[in-house]
């Protein structure tokens, strides 16, 4: 999918169909079509969160922030 350039709020609905996509393969699809539709997931999560001027690091400092000791 070509989404370079589009706006967060072109690439919410994208990024929430995917969800949806991979919610439906982890309760009724294959482990095949649950990676495919989780990469997708992931793929457009990381395309919107540039559209917002944040990076998947960003993500990664929030969850490492909930588990400290």
């Amino acid at each position: 999918a070509v989404v370079e350039g589009k706006q967060g709020e072109q690439t919410a609905p994208e990024a929430a169909e995917e969800a949806v996509e991979t919610v439906i393969e982890a309760t009724n699809g294959t482990d095949d079509r649950l990676v495919y539709e989780s990469a997708d997931m992931l793929y457009h999560l990381i395309v919107l969160l540039t559209s917002k001027g944040l990076r998947i690091e960003d993500l990664a400092r929030e969850l490492k922030s909930r588990h400290k000791g």
